[in-house]
């Protein structure tokens, strides 16, 4: 019998991964990065933004709607995106802690 793999592993290993599979598209990163210039934003102006089409941006919403990375808010026919800027901050502590272990007393001689 087969099971997921990611079973074997942490809910916080489990997590980050998630999170860093989100963010490991540059379209993703520019979605985050326009939002949080603009604090808020309709998903028109996003398209409008990027060289991708209407519906490519569409699915990458998707993707950072599903981690409630990003929220977004219907109003009549359009859709308002903005950032869960409190969920931004806890994946950013989890790398920093993440990186921090790794590289902690490192001394490689090889």
């Amino acid at each position: 019998m087969t099971y997921a793999k990611t079973a074997d592993f942490t809910a916080s290993q489990q997590d980050l991964a998630r999170m860093a599979k989100a963010l490991a598209h540059p379209a993703r990163i520019a979605i985050i990065e326009l939002l949080a210039t603009r604090k808020t934003c309709i998903s028109g102006d996003i398209a409008a933004e990027l060289p991708l089409s209407r519906t490519t941006v569409s699915q990458h919403l998707q993707e950072l709607k599903a981690l409630n990375l990003i929220r977004g808010d219907i109003d009549g026919l359009t859709v308002c995106y903005c950032l869960n800027v409190e969920l931004l901050r806890q994946v950013q502590q989890q790398f920093v802690t993440f990186f921090a272990a790794a590289t902690t007393g490192f001394d490689c001689n090889c």
